[in-house]
């Protein structure tokens, strides 16, 4: 590197901070192609709005600077007009900071917009106001976090109607994902293309105590995967868990328990190509009448196993650390092999079998209505068993493989809640 800067000449050596295909992220650099969309999908921090300002200059700018560019009329779309000139337009990585001294446009604030010194011009836009965009026309647009535009798809309708000058108009979308519509739709058509990272693929621009403190905080969390490892995380459609009830569903404390259960379903099979080994360990309050009754997952213990012995093992671990008062699994497929695998290794392990009668929807609907009256509550963040709860519908499961982790809670509330609750409202008899 020494050697390849001296061999640089001045003008050179003060070209270079601005070239930024040397010092980019292969995230932040547009992919080849014939496409009219490119959306940069990343966590916080990860560059995009950096990316952004500088795929408008290479729009924009031209070999010198008073030559044009492939783009003379951008559009800059933002949530609200102080955000696109605050953030896209004047942020620390927006398109003032990088421009080079030579090209620096000049904002005129009355018009909202940025002139080069070639003549292109950048106009602001909300997407509050998408029939701000009904007249204008432009050869090349930018639209930043997208997928919190509250009026995305108008928006991004009149912005596709704009966008016809030029031999080929292009935009291009810098978002931290959400499970919006018009993202997903986007995401969709095939003139779209895709760049992703995390946040730690800018960890040279960020603090690390950031990065400690933030990835400590939210780990394992659908917040962690969505902001910071910038995945879109969708809930199935008519889910029986939205994303929004599990992160409602957050315990601050937790309580003296009435009683504590691991629930298991066993795997039928073991090793590297077998299910999941669901283990979860839920305790519960149930002084009172039932209605007063509460829930707290405490762990999501689930593995996959390479013996039967192993998520044995596991199961009688999780136990012992939670002090739980009996270890209850799913019969139907292993049978008693499952109390003796159990009782191999503890011969007096609290042990109570149950069997399905009902499909897995039927028995996880009256679960998810305790979460939805707030009696269910999760104590940390269970990423893993939370993505599969996101995926049960009242149609099915629509995840990969089998809802393991699910089905384990599901018997674990029925056993702490679900059924006391029935024995408790059933009629006595009396005797004459």
């Amino acid at each position: 590197m020494t050697a390849f800067l001296g061999s640089l000449s001045e003008p050179a050596l003060a070209a270079l901070p601005w070239l930024f295909e040397i010092w980019a992220q292969p995230h932040q650099l547009p992919p080849a192609g014939d496409w009219r969309t490119w959306v940069c999908l990343g966590g916080r921090g990860a560059g995009k709005t950096r990316a952004g300002a500088e795929w408008v200059r290479a729009q924009v700018e031209g070999a010198r600077p008073h030559d044009a560019g492939r783009a003379r009329r951008v559009a800059l779309v933002a949530e609200t007009y102080d955000q696109a000139r605050d953030v896209m337009v004047f942020g620390d990585s927006g398109l003032m900071a990088c421009a080079p001294p030579d090209r620096l446009p000049v904002w005129e604030a009355t018009r909202r917009r940025l002139v080069w010194p070639n003549g292109a011009v950048a106009q602001c836009f909300s997407a509050s106001d998408p029939d701000a965009l009904r007249g204008p026309q432009f050869d090349a647009a930018w639209c930043d976090e997208l997928a919190k535009w509250d009026k995305a798809e108008a928006a991004w309708d009149m912005l596709q109607f704009a966008l016809r000058l030029g031999e080929h108009p292009r935009q291009l979308v810098t978002t931290t994902p959400r499970a919006q519509a018009t993202l997903k739709t986007i995401l969709r058509a095939p003139s779209t293309v895709l760049t992703h990272a995390p946040t730690e693929a800018n960890r040279a621009w960020l603090a690390p105590s950031f990065l400690e403190e933030i990835r400590a905080r939210y780990r394992g969390t659908a917040l962690e995967r969505q902001e910071l490892d910038g995945t879109l995380l969708e809930d199935a459609e008519g889910t029986l868990w939205p994303m929004t009830l599990l992160e409602g569903a957050r315990a601050t404390a937790l309580p003296e328990f009435s009683r504590v259960v691991v629930a298991v379903d066993p795997a039928v099979s073991s090793g590297a190509g077998s299910d999941l080994c669901g283990i979860v360990v839920v305790g519960a309050v149930t002084e009172g009448p039932p209605s007063d009754w509460r829930a707290y997952v405490l762990e999501d213990a689930s593995l996959r196993a390479a013996s039967p012995s192993a998520w044995a093992e596991a199961v009688l671990a999780a136990r012992a650390r939670h002090k739980a008062e009996r270890v209850v699994a799913e019969v139907n497929q292993g049978g008693d092999l499952v109390a003796e695998v159990l009782r191999q290794i503890d011969p007096l392990v609290p042990f109570r079998a149950v069997h399905a009668t009902r499909g897995k929807v039927a028995r996880a609907e009256p679960v998810a209505a305790l979460y939805e009256q707030g009696r269910v509550f999760h104590a940390g963040r269970l990423g893993a068993l939370e993505d599969q709860m996101m995926q049960m519908t009242a149609q099915g499961y629509r995840g990969a493989g089998s809802p393991d982790r699910v089905d384990a809670l599901v018997w674990a509330i029925h056993d702490l809640i679900l059924a006391p609750a029935a024995r408790y409202a059933r009629p006595k008899l009396r005797t004459l």
